[in-house]
């Protein structure tokens, strides 16, 4: 009997386990100069992606921040997307406020939330947005922010706008079909836009640095992430490829560099003929 209560207590077990969603927020796919006309484009921000349910702020992860009730103070009850940012901030310093597990009040001051998406709305695009604009009408919340969202007339003004974004320092620009619905996953009706892809890897190893840097690190060995079988990572090195990056390490990362395990972010301008990153250079640690 004692075998059976076990065995069965262990079925419920992987059942329960299994009937666990992951944790899943919309992704955004590559603009690859798919027909946008009448879609609707914003800057897409270098800040903290974070998602709050109704009642806390969750990394992309689904991994709970630790905001300060101060910060989060009169937050609606239903869930939004977007990303904790300051354009006065780099975005390490921003990582660092947010992922901190004590929570310093006046850093996170600094921050606003920049709402991109009201998930669980009805509706297009703007009918979600709108769902917030009249909760903040009611209730007005200085670190809530609505990004604003413009109606593109074809590719031609698309192109012009991240141009734009680009010439002013930021880093691109989003653009979303109006009508879709939130998808927990990589979204066809949502494109990036950037001067340069951007991907992640692996840290494996350190390499010491010769000359300037000679005892420091020189470039970081690593083993790309993702791009397998994702056909919306085509452009990215397959998963397990081992390539160098040495370029946009700081004398202060190349001191302390990342750990060997640890996940980066880099950029690249596209992919050699070996299918290794050409010009890879080293954009931050991800810590979420």
């Amino acid at each position: 009997m004692k075998f059976i209560a076990v065995f069965l207590a262990f079925c419920l077990s992987f059942a329960f386990g299994a009937g666990q969603g992951k944790f899943e927020l919309l992704r955004l796919s590559e603009y690859k100069d798919q027909n946008v006309s009448g879609w609707l484009a914003s800057e897409k921000l270098d800040g903290v992606r974070a998602y709050w349910d109704g009642e806390n702020l969750l990394s992309r992860q689904g991994k709970k921040l630790n905001a300060p009730q101060s910060f989060t103070k009169n937050f609606p009850k239903f869930a939004l997307d977007g990303e904790l940012y300051a354009k006065e901030l780099k975005f390490e310093e921003i990582q660092a406020t947010v992922m901190d597990k004590l929570p310093d009040e006046k850093a996170w001051n600094r921050l606003k939330f920049h709402v991109f998406d009201v998930p669980e709305a009805s509706g297009g695009l703007l009918d979600r947005l709108e769902v917030l604009a009249k909760f903040l009408k009611n209730e007005r919340n200085q670190n809530l922010i609505i990004i604003k969202q413009i109606k593109m007339r074809d590719n031609a003004q698309f192109l012009k706008f991240t141009k734009d974004i680009v010439a002013k320092g930021g880093e691109g620009a989003v653009v979303r079909e109006p009508n879709a619905p939130y998808e927990r996953k990589r979204s066809k009706n949502a494109l990036k836009f950037k001067k340069f892809k951007d991907a992640e890897c692996e840290v494996v190893s350190i390499n010491k640095g010769s000359g300037k840097y000679a005892n420091l690190a020189g470039s970081l060995t690593c083993k790309a992430l993702g791009g397998k079988d994702d056909k919306e990572k085509a452009g990215e090195p397959k998963e397990g490829t081992i390539f160098k990056i040495g370029s946009g390490l700081s004398d202060e990362q190349r001191t302390n560099p990342p750990k060997i395990g640890s996940i980066v972010t880099y950029k690249f301008q596209n992919l050699s003929s070996y299918g290794k990153p050409r010009f890879p250079i080293f954009l931050r640690v991800r810590e979420d």
